[in-house]
């Protein structure tokens, strides 16, 4: 080893670098080197402690400890510069935590008798380490362990870790479906039980009845109650698999209206679980939140009912919640508000004239919304039989649709400034309108047409006919065969927008104006993801929206996804809830979300994460144009 080398080496290490050529000389005299293959453990928690202070030469490493239920939980990320061992080394009792490569590490070993040297001759190497180790590392490690333990005692963190089987309730009471509706109801009542499973002569389970179908199918309606029970059974069985977690449950409760769902286990009855069980589990439900917005007639009672949306997202970030899974609550909620104002819309303006269907594109449209944003939205409409009928829907849909408008404002969804929505004429139209449009923007790719695509061919419905949604993604689908020009048009725009990393991988941030020294995540990070999985969307005819569906069709039909699938949905996963946790803190201190980050405030592991993030991204796009060679359509 050139001892030269390793003094220019640690000329640039904090806190080596502090020191003058002789110091430096005398630390680096008995430095040796040594070599640790990617998956190697360097440091064992409660093991041995280090015998030298380990300075990364090339390579990096995790940092973790293990919770008492097995959790691994992640402290930090090492790379080149950084220090591995120090508190171990003094302590001289054990290591504290995991140091584990992840890729092939070589480190110079500096004795313990050289950084007491350090220590006692300079105090900003005294100061360095004090500060970096003892304050960071060690407060960060015990501060994880803490939070981990609050978030896993509380009932929101059990939402995640829960699964159906586990909380259902097991002695489910059946009965046959040929039993009287009074047989039922005495049943029912004699086991105090809110719902009862109604199974065939094989035992197998054919439909449920709940306590609110005898309010409102047999109360109600002065039914005779000699009645089959199965006259007024519902047969559309809802069922959740025994492994799945309760936060699959929660979707399926909202989704479908639902307040029982059959619990399964490899088809077998397991037991029945009830938004009742998940409310006890929870805390604050956001089933009692889709209750709220089913229970109002009107517009001024879904206002302050939406501004308890945005609450969610507090909620589910204190349960640990991936991005995706906030999502798709979020998407969840903010769809049932959305069909509710339609709905009451339609009570306003009467009746359509023709079928329509409420689509929603953007982020909405790929169903990741998380704190409300703009509105991106279109109407389809039955293509009219004739002049009369086209007069009339043309006019009942401009009303009707600036009505949906002004109640999404006033629901706090802001207006979209490129005037994407249905109150705008050119996206509230027939059937053949909408393939006339398909049609002509991928047959000529100009840079509007595939602007319009790369908004609009996110699209999916919300409410009404959704065949007719139906039918423009199929006309959508065949379009696109064989049009390699426009996918070249737009993979030339995939490519454009290149992620903010510089030449040395440092990040690329504003010069100067409001965001100086911040870089925008959606617009620099997660849109060219995004431009990059429609991209492949496209080519291979998928038809899902949602990013990460997309990526798990794509799994087995595109190979760069085949390659690299897992690791761009950690990168969404990664961007987006780094997004989510800027916004939130920006909203508790009271300020208007954005999308700017200072990449100084990140942690060391957030930095690496989105360096590595943004390194992917730019790798898939160099084999993009590697593929299409964009900028050669003309």
């Amino acid at each position: 080893m050139i001892i030269e080398e390793v003094i220019e080496f640690f000329k640039h290490v904090p806190p080596f670098q502090f020191l003058d050529d002789a110091a430096l000389r005398k630390i680096t005299a008995g430095v040796s080197m040594e070599y640790y293959p990617k998956g190697s453990t360097i440091l064992y928690q409660d093991g041995p402690p280090s015998e030298y202070l380990r300075v990364i030469k090339k390579g990096a490493a995790k940092v973790f400890v293990k919770s008492e239920n097995g959790e691994e939980i992640l402290t930090d990320y090492r790379g080149e510069g950084d220090i591995i061992g120090y508190l171990s080394l003094f302590s001289a009792d054990k290591s504290r935590a995991n140091v584990v490569a992840v890729e092939d590490i070589i480190c110079y070993l500096v004795s313990r008798d050289a950084i007491e040297f350090l220590l006692e001759s300079y105090p900003e190497g005294r100061e360095f380490f004090h500060r970096t180790f003892l304050n960071k590392y060690l407060d960060k490690s015990f501060m994880e362990m803490r939070n981990k333990s609050v978030l896993y005692s509380g009932g929101d963190r059990l939402l995640f870790t829960t699964t159906v089987g586990e909380l259902a309730t097991k002695d489910v009471v059946t009965a046959s479906r040929d039993i009287s509706i009074r047989e039922a109801a005495e049943l029912m009542s004699r086991s105090r039980i809110s719902s009862i499973v109604l199974t065939d002569s094989g035992k197998a389970p054919v439909g449920i009845v709940t306590d609110r179908d005898l309010r409102d199918k047999v109360v109600s309606k002065g039914r005779n109650v000699s009645d089959s029970i199965g006259s007024i059974m519902s047969s559309s069985l809802i069922k959740a698999d025994a492994r799945d977690y309760c936060f699959e449950a929660l979707l399926k409760m909202i989704r479908y209206n639902i307040h029982h769902l059959l619990v399964v286990d490899e088809g077998k009855l397991e037991g029945i679980v009830t938004n009742h069980d998940l409310l006890m589990l929870e805390g604050t439900s956001p089933i009692s939140i889709a209750r709220e917005i089913e229970s109002q007639q009107a517009i001024d009672g879904l206002v302050p009912v939406s501004k308890k949306i945005t609450g969610m997202v507090s909620l589910l970030l204190k349960a640990g919640a991936k991005a995706s899974n906030i999502s798709r609550v979020i998407t969840e909620i903010n769809d049932r508000l959305v069909r509710k104002i339609l709905q009451i819309s339609e009570k306003v303006h009467g009746p359509p004239p023709v079928l329509y269907c409420w689509i929603a594109f953007g982020s909405e449209g790929r169903k990741e919304q998380t704190f409300k944003t703009d509105q991106d939205n279109a109407l389809i409409y039955e293509n009219p039989n004739t002049d009369d009928e086209e007069d009339s829907a043309k006019d009942y849909f401009d009303r009707f649709s600036k009505y949906v408008r002004d109640a999404l404002v006033r629901c706090g969804f802001p207006l979209c400034p490129g005037n994407y929505m249905a109150s705008n004429p050119l996206w509230r139209q027939p059937l053949r309108v909408w393939k006339e449009y398909f049609t002509k923007w991928i047959n000529a790719p100009t840079p509007e047409a595939i602007l319009f695509s790369v908004i609009v061919f996110d699209f999916r419905p919300v409410y009404g006919d959704l065949g007719l949604a139906e039918k423009l993604k199929d006309h959508l689908m065949q379009s696109l065969k064989g049009q390699s020009m426009f996918l070249a048009f737009m993979a030339d725009l995939t490519v454009n927008l290149r992620p903010p990393l510089g030449f040395f991988k440092t990040f690329v941030v504003e010069k100067s104006g409001e965001h100086k020294d911040k870089l925008n995540l959606k617009f620099k990070c997660i849109a060219p993801l995004l431009d990059i999985v429609r991209l492949f969307s496209l080519e291979k005819g998928v038809t899902e929206t949602s990013t990460l569906e997309r990526l798990e069709a794509l799994r087995t039909r595109h190979p760069i996804v085949m390659e690299y699938g897992e690791e761009l949905e950690q990168a969404f996963e990664f961007i987006t809830l780094l997004r989510i946790h800027h916004q939130y803190e920006q909203m508790e201190k009271g300020e208007e979300p954005d999308n700017f980050i200072n990449p100084d405030d990140l942690s060391n592991l957030e930095k690496k994460i989105l360096k590595e993030s943004c390194q992917l991204i730019s790798k898939i796009q160099d084999m993009i144009i590697k593929e299409y060679k964009p900028g050669t359509v003309m």
